[in-house]
């Protein structure tokens, strides 16, 4: 994968397979949801943190506190999909991100996630790793 700078967006190829759909081919509503934390663990990892170097090195890890989607067009069986991450704001232990679902460049759906970092044997709301800040630098 290629290096990205922390404000381009992060796009993540998927397909849409038989088990995110229902009978009629279209794909379930909460699958996007799938599609969306998958593009953002991806994203981690390009940027250099991955699930166990955040728990191993920082003893952190990222909680969905709140996440708000909307539907526009459905996404069908056998479709090839861009789901996007883009980071929008930075706080002391919290990050936001607009995420897309777009299918030949038209958005089916878009969400906004508000991520909290929190300690991993805590649970309990901690600082945004410092290297993980710095390559997010010039976020609000």
């Amino acid at each position: 994968m290629t290096q990205r700078s922390s404000s381009a967006t992060f796009a993540l190829p998927v397909r849409a397979y038989y088990q995110d759909t229902d009978a009629g081919g279209v794909v379930y509503h909460a699958t996007y949801l799938d599609f969306l934390e998958r593009a953002r663990y991806e994203w981690l990892r390009e940027l250099g943190f991955d699930v166990h170097v955040l728990i191993r090195t920082y003893k952190a890890i990222f909680m969905i506190r709140a996440l708000s989607i909307e539907y526009f067009k459905p996404a069908l069986l056998d479709d090839l999909l861009q789901v996007t991450v883009q980071p929008e704001e930075l706080g002391r232990s919290r990050i936001t991100l607009s995420q897309r679902v777009l299918r030949d460049g038209v958005i089916l759906a878009q969400g906004t996630v508000h991520a909290v970092c929190v300690g991993a044997d805590t649970l309990k709301p901690m600082s945004v790793p410092l290297p993980l800040r710095q390559k997010l630098g010039g976020l609000p």
